[in-house]
């Protein structure tokens, strides 16, 4: 039995690491893409939209690696950082309907109130906390 906990536990590990560093490689490349995009919009060939869209991308990007390398740390998902990378990536999509103009009212609200739930989610899980309790 104790065989196959390390077994488990040492390809996990491989597993996170693995996947930090294709996170890490996708960070460099978009942040290398940010840069070409301001290429473009500098020679008025681009939108700015795709800087803004690109830029809350690297922001999922950086915590999903936050969340990977505490769970390699410390073997447990915190909460709190799925939440944010969720928040992230409904903030990113609204900003994108918003920039494009090509937004239904409806779509918009239900991201809102999604968000508006996630917020009081990750305000909970903070402010009643399993250790402080």
């Amino acid at each position: 039995m104790i065989l196959h906990d390390k077994i488990y536990k040492k390809t996990i590990h491989i597993v996170t690491v693995l996947v930090l560093y294709i996170l890490l490689l996708a960070i460099i490349i978009a942040m290398v893409n940010i840069f070409e995009t301001i290429g473009y919009v500098l020679l008025q060939t681009g939108d700015f939209s795709q800087v803004v869209y690109r830029i809350l991308t690297i922001f999922v990007l950086i915590d999903l690696f936050k969340a990977f390398a505490d769970y390699d740390v410390h073997e447990r998902i915190r909460l709190t950082y799925v939440t944010d990378a969720t928040i992230l990536i409904i903030m990113r999509e609204i900003t994108v309907m918003v920039y494009s103009q090509d937004f239904k009212f409806d779509i918009l609200v239900v991201l809102s109130a999604l968000l508006l739930v996630l917020s009081l989610m990750r305000f909970i899980s903070i402010k009643y906390h399993p250790n402080d309790i």
